[in-house]
């Protein structure tokens, strides 16, 4: 055995992959093995990867092949590559590209590379009328079965490759402006030519579907914009919330030559089915009783829609899966900062939505200066000798929050307001009572999703202009609230593990600033609790994507004073 101690990798039979932090060539690395490995732990010296099905299917669907895998694991690693992982990722590469759906003269027909594939298609129950539609060399589909057939197939372990192509929806020329109606100049950057191009791929059947991962702040809209020039149909745009719905509207309106009676807007507020209509999922899954009908799924059904784009493809509600298994015909579009899903439906937006089509590293993308430099610091705080006890005989689940809501982040939140008095912060939280606390004794607005829409707005609005330099907000201001001049958030608890949170509470900060273009998120964690062990696992994406938390411990104080230590 053969041993290169000077290499950074590990590579090990169950399939995690170590990469030692410190060597030279580290991050050129781990931009590589982060394409088809994902990353599970994130201790100081030694990153942990796991490689499994899913990640090898994302980087087959990219064009990645199994020997630039095997390439850079050998190449640096310590030790040769185990034989049993070698033939692993041989073996599920190829599996990518072995099913392949098709359009056969207006037929769906499923083909196979090899005989011993279709055979255990065939073999499953659940596919049986698969048996009864010979063509040929291939099994006919029917083709509101689309969806689900490639749903099975993933869990058997045959992604099907769908070049089927895609019918048409009703024509809408859209043209994006060279100068804003607000009067900026407009262009696209080259990263999002980029994302365009992968996505579309000339009009062919090989494009039309898929994922785009991008960083908050790196201009998400724009891109699904240029998506829906380049397709000029009539286009579905589902997103988180009300506030989401009307920035798209805003953005759509400032930035294409669509007028305002082509877009409408579909919320609990309003029901308008234009040629460009902006709906939220909460709308879409409303049932007037919990065992009802989804009163407005027919939203889908109510426009000959050509591309339908989901905004914040990660936080998709299992009832939009059902729909979408059902829309395999349209072109779909999804956009996220993070495919990370705390539910671990990732192998459904492979199958309905799309595979990964493009991303591009965040600290990329700030070495270029498109989003904010951000200083991610975790700050540790001491519980006291009171709470600790409480803490100790709690159960496990009101141990998180007994520490979470430790008042002894409030003195270090007022010091660090002090350091920021000049900058425009958000004060983030998990827990109502905890922000409300925060609220009233800072005297600070609050923002939660009890608040009416109009009144957020307004708060939103204010802290744009300035007026308001800072803000408490929930989880409502997790996702898709423009803040460009926000350059600090301080996160004082979260939800549980959650990364793609953490990913999106960073975003908040990320838009591009003038002068330094820099931006701080600090974590107020309770040291040695479990709001500690949470904080680890919720910072693994954005530690794949780049970022390291520097870790400070609170010494002590005298007052309202609080001192950090290194």
């Amino acid at each position: 055995m053969s041993y290169r101690p000077e290499n950074p990798l590990v590579v090990q039979s169950d399939r995690t992959v170590l990469l030692e932090v410190n060597h030279p060539r580290f991050e050129e690395i781990r931009d590589r093995l982060s394409i088809f490995a994902e990353l599970v732990k994130s201790p100081e010296y030694v990153h942990v990867y796991r490689i499994t099905p899913l990640s090898l299917w994302n980087a087959a669907a990219r064009g990645m092949k199994a020997a630039e895998m095997m390439e850079l694991l050998t190449r640096y690693g310590k030790f040769p590559l185990p034989p049993a992982v070698e033939r692993e990722i041989v073996d599920t590469v190829s599996r990518y590209g072995r099913v392949r759906l098709e359009n056969r003269n207006g037929e769906l027909v499923l083909t196979f590379r090899d005989l011993e594939v279709k055979n255990d298609v065939l073999r499953l129950s659940s596919l049986k009328y698969l048996r009864e539609g010979r063509e040929g060399d291939g099994l006919r589909v029917p083709p509101e079965r689309r969806g689900q057939l490639k749903q099975e197939l993933l869990r058997l372990g045959y992604p099907v490759e769908d070049v089927a192509g895609y019918s048409e929806g009703e024509p809408l020329p859209v043209r994006l402006r060279k100068v804003c109606r607000s009067g900026r100049p407009f262009r696209l950057r080259d990263y999002q030519i980029r994302a365009v191009e992968a996505f579309y791929q000339g009009g062919n059947a090989c494009g039309g579907s898929g994922v785009f991962v991008l960083p908050c702040g790196a201009g998400k809209t724009v891109v699904g914009l240029a998506v829906m020039e380049r397709v000029g149909q009539a286009t579905l745009i589902l997103t988180t919330n009300t506030t989401s719905v009307r920035q798209w509207i805003g953005e759509i309106l400032d930035k294409t030559d669509l007028p305002p009676e082509r877009v409408g807007e579909y919320t609990g507020d309003r029901k308008e089915v234009r040629p460009v209509t902006v709906a939220t999922y909460q709308i879409l899954t409303h049932r007037g009783k919990k065992d009802g009908a989804f009163e407005h799924m027919q939203l889908f059904q109510q426009r000959n829609w050509g591309l339908i784009i989901y905004d914040e493809v990660h936080l998709l509600p299992a009832p939009i899966f059902r729909a979408t298994a059902d829309l395999q015909a349209k072109r779909r579009l999804g956009l996220t900062a993070t495919l990370v899903r705390e539910d671990g439906r990732e192998g459904d937006v492979f199958s309905l939505i799309g595979p990964k089509r493009y991303d591009v590293p965040w600290k990329e993308l700030e070495g270029q200066g498109w989003i904010a430099r951000a200083e991610c610091i975790e700050i540790r705080v001491p519980m006291s000798s009171e709470l600790r006890r409480r803490y100790m005989h709690a159960a496990k689940r009101q141990k998180y929050r007994i520490a979470a809501e430790n008042p002894e982040k409030i003195p270090v939140l007022e010091e660090l307001l002090d350091r920021h008095r000049r900058d425009r912060v958000l004060i983030i939280g998990q827990y109502l009572s905890q922000l409300r606390r925060i609220a009233e004794r800072l005297s600070i607005p609050l923002i939660t999703g009890q608040m009416k829409q109009a009144n957020r707005d307004l708060l939103f609005d204010r802290f744009r202009r300035g007026e308001i330099p800072v803000l408490v907000v929930s989880k409502v201001a997790n996702f898709a609230v423009d803040l460009p001049d926000a350059n600090v958030a301080i996160q004082v608890s979260g939800t549980f593990g959650s990364r793609q949170e953490e990913a999106q509470r960073l975003g908040r900060i990320l838009r591009p600033k003038g002068g330094e273009n820099r931006a701080y998120f600090y974590n107020l964690v309770t040291r040695d609790s479990l709001d500690q062990e949470y904080a680890l696992h919720r910072q693994l994406f954005l530690v794949e994507q780049g970022y390291h938390y520097e870790v400070r411990e609170v010494g002590g104080w005298e007052g309202k004073h609080v001192s950090f230590a290194d």
